[in-house]
């Protein structure tokens, strides 16, 4: 999502490249993320105040408002239109004994065409002879409650929220329950933060799209390459936050974003602008869509955002193909609304359409409801009177917009003693959510290497520590993209220090982008005289973030080298801490010897420091796994652009994550090491799987049924199976701890088929759990597989199919072989 400042300090602007490259410069002057975002939440001028201002002028107000954080306009206190005594609340969509289709139809036909017009907006304008104060419905809250909308503002009573793990590191532990409860309890600090009037309802979170290229800018916010798991993910999220009633009433409003296939930001001359994602149906089918139909399906998220980019040829807010398969295969009952600026670009970037008005006809037909930017308030009017779309088309998603609002209590006379209505100030940053985080760092973090065991460090013999690398002393940098301010952030330095005094801190590089070696002499010095070296390298915003892809997956600058300058000095190996969201080729640091540990922790949020030196000193045995693959530098040379997920040997392509690589890895999806040895054995799992008795009287009769199709290899059709209820089934597992530690261990089960077929997956996970076993001790183990969901794959033509014959259950090295028959 674009930030802020682009669309609403720009709402002439003749081509919307001109507020990118204007947003671009302003940020370039700006000292840190937070400033920046506390500027657009003050930019609250109204449209018609802000058309009047010539363009250098509202850069200039930009500017001061940055230097002297003076609000441009005062936030107003949540109010619900119907809780007043006057004649507003006789309105019958005041009436909550009405359904809600009937409260829906009764706003909008009190609204005149130009109220309709003035709701289509996010920033929707008051309409005061209704009792309608106006309503931001973008707030952002996707690790924690962020200023990246305008929605969100710490300028009230509560200053600071807390900031989880970036998604990508919460998503390596695979623990769903997990992940709920940290949507649960970011949702309650946005819900207590609304009730003090600092945040909206409508929150534009979770990010579901796949990380299907390891330079995506993005990628950290997605909870990475696999399907099954960010559907799962996407689910756990949107129930956690919504905290939705039996009766379809909300707390909140989860948004699942960017609809569809979007995954590029800038690369090689494509933007995500004008992007045209060229995706096939196989693809599209089993991985692209899943996690927005999960999160439909079974989340029932009450938004879909569609993104910037083209799919075959079609603007995403103008497929209506895709748009109803949402709403009229899944089920969705919501709002749809635009990424920011992305209706404007259909005609002024991608020149897809041949007027400003020809694009409001195509998101507004296609079924988009909103459009985060100002382009519906400037041409819907020209749209109706030139004859593009009819006023229905408004009602229609109006209609969509007010249902939600109204699920979420905001017309309604009296407040219906909710636990949530009473949260506030002191619900904001609590321990409890401060534990939660802590666990959520705890179990994702990942330890790539422990040469010889040298890990965990026994704190007693450590006399001194130096910690080097400049992101050893910065919290900044702890919480990647979409970052609000934390409540008490602890660096790696700090936390560190809490274990042993005599810790030092010296930078090595000036930045993370490391250009010079000029500090790499004082490191060297410290590094030699000290007992351990923890040396903290690894990625920041300056490399990958919204609107910036990376060029290369090694470490940035001359991180490598400083890296393998300290290693060989000091008196014992070192351990070498990567931050990031995106795989990193640390091929050299695996095959040295002086670096004796390697550990990820992506973007720890505000607790990584803590959590960090417990993982260092035993407090905390690892168990988190790479929910990516970890990609060499060579794959580079793979267009970015290129949307393919199987490969094409006859281009020498290899596909992309771990369903389809054929390539080497510098660590594969799902691997993860601990400080105990762990083995598994199947305890219970199918021989064989047989569809339901149709199928098998025509074979009887000497017939091969018309469902069982035998062009390629034999397979049938989820369409054509009549119970896929009666084929699920479980599997048990023991998984034994061998000894070291006592500690969680994520078990991760795959299934392949037995032969070797052309576009079926390498391998697929199937399910996950996670387990607790003491040293010595069994724990057990069952994970339900649903075939039609999780075994099935797409043919070219997108159609779901189970494949018969033989197929692998494998945990790790452990296999077990079943038969689906027909």
């Amino acid at each position: 999502m674009r930030n802020r400042s682009v669309d609403q300090t720009a709402a002439n602007r003749s081509e919307a490249d001109n507020n990118v490259n204007q947003a671009t410069i302003i940020s370039e002057i700006r000292p840190s993320n937070f400033m920046k975002h506390r500027l657009n939440n003050y930019l609250r001028l109204s449209h018609e105040m802000f058309d009047e201002i010539p363009k250098p002028v509202r850069s200039l107000l930009s500017l001061l408002s940055l230097l002297l954080l003076i609000p441009l306009s005062s936030c107003t206190l949540p109010n619900r239109p119907c809780a007043s005594s006057g004649a507003a609340n006789a309105f019958p969509f005041c009436n909550s004994s009405l359904p809600l289709l009937t409260r829906a139809e009764s706003l909008v036909s009190l609204l005149t065409l130009d109220e309709k017009i003035k709701q289509l907006s996010n920033t929707a304008d008051a309409v005061p002879r209704l009792g309608l104060p106006a309503y931001e419905w973008w707030s952002e809250a996707l690790h924690g409650l962020c200023a990246n909308g305008p929605g969100v503002l710490f300028n009230g009573s509560i200053r600071a929220a807390t900031v989880f793990p970036q998604i990508i590191l919460t998503a390596a532990s695979f623990n769903r329950t997990l992940w709920r409860e940290v949507a649960r309890a970011i949702a309650e600090e946005a819900r207590a933060m609304h009730n003090v009037g600092q945040a909206g309802l409508t929150f534009w979170a979770p990010n579901i799209n796949i990380f299907r290229d390891p330079r995506w800018g993005r990628g950290q916010e997605t909870p990475g390459e696999d399907p099954l798991t960010v559907s799962t993910f996407a689910v756990e999220y949107v129930k956690g936050f919504q905290h939705e009633d039996d009766n379809g009433g909300l707390m909140l409003s989860a948004c699942c974003k960017h609809f569809t296939a979007y995954d590029l930001e800038k690369w090689n001359g494509s933007a995500r602008y004008t992007f045209n994602a060229k995706v096939t149906e196989q693809d599209m089918e089993d991985t692209f869509q899943p996690p927005f139909k999960s999160c439909i399906t079974e989340g029932h998220a009450s938004c879909l955002m569609c993104a910037y980019n083209q799919v075959n040829g079609v603007p995403s807010c103008a497929r209506e193909d895709l748009l109803n398969q949402a709403r009229d295969e899944w089920g969705f009952e919501g709002y749809i609304t635009s990424d920011c600026d992305a209706v404007a670009i259909i005609y002024e970037n991608q020149t897809y359409s041949s007027s400003p008005e020809e694009s409001i006809a195509d998101v507004l037909k296609a079924g988009m409801d909103i459009n985060c930017g100002t382009y519906l308030l400037r041409h819907t009017k020209s749209a109706i009177e030139k004859g593009k779309i009819e006023e229905e088309d408004i009602n229609r998603a109006l209609l969509n917009l007010f249902t939600v609002q109204l699920r979420l209590g905001r017309f309604n006379a009296e407040q219906n003693n909710q636990w949530f209505e009473r949260l506030g100030h002191t619900d904001v940053c609590t321990e409890n959510h401060r534990n939660l985080a802590l666990e959520a760092t705890r179990q994702g973090l990942v330890l790539l290497k422990n040469e010889n065991g040298f890990l965990p460090l026994k704190r007693q013999k450590v006399e001194s520590i130096a910690v080097i690398g400049p992101a050893g002393n910065d919290t900044d940098i702890l919480g990647g993209d979409y970052t609000g301010i934390p409540c008490r952030p602890v660096s790696i330095l700090e936390g560190i220090q809490d274990y042993i005094e005599n810790t030092i801190f010296v930078p090595g590089c000036q930045n993370v982008s490391c250009n010079s070696t000029s500090g790499f002499d004082l490191a060297t010095d410290i590094a030699r005289n000290s007992d351990y070296v923890i040396l903290v390298a690894g990625l920041s915003l300056t490399e990958e973030t919204e609107d910036l892809d990376r060029v290369s997956l090694l470490l940035p600058g001359k991180q490598m080298q400083l890296v393998n300058t300290i290693s060989s000095v000091t008196k014992r190996p070192i351990v070498l801490v990567l931050i990031g969201g995106g795989p990193i080729d640390v091929s050299f640091a695996k095959e040295n010897k002086d670096i004796g540990g390697i550990i990820w922790i992506g973007y720890p949020g505000e607790v990584g420091g803590q959590v960090l030196a417990e993982v260092l000193f035993g407090d905390y045995n690892p168990d988190g796994r790479l929910p990516i693959t970890w990609y060499p530098e060579s794959f580079t040379n793979v267009p970015m652009s290129d949307m393919n997920m199987r490969p094409d040997p006859s281009r020498s392509y290899p596909g992309r994550t771990y369903r389809f690589y054929t390539g080497e890895t510098v660590y594969k999806f799902g691997y993860g090491l601990s400080y105990s040895n762990f083995s598994y054995k199947f305890l219970s799992a199918p021989d064989k799987l047989i569809l339901s008795l149709p199928y098998i009287e025509m074979f009887h009769m000497g017939k091969i049924p018309d469902y069982v199709r035998t062009d390629g290899p034999d397979h049938v059709y989820i369409k054509d199976i009549s119970s896929c209820q009666d084929l699920k089934f479980s599997v048990r597992v023991s998984v034994f701890n061998h000894g070291g530690m006592n500690g969680a261990h994520t078990v991760l089960l795959f299934v392949r088929h037995r032969s070797n077929l052309t576009d079926y997956p390498v391998k697929q996970l199937i399910g996950f759990e996670r387990v607790h076993a003491s040293v010595g001790e069994t724990t057990e183990v069952e994970i339900f597989v649903d075939p039609c969901k999780h075994i099935s794959v797409a043919n070219k033509q997108g159609k779901r199919r189970l494949l018969l014959g033989p197929h692998v259950l494998m945990l790790e090295d452990l296999e077990h072989e079943f038969y689906i028959q027909a």
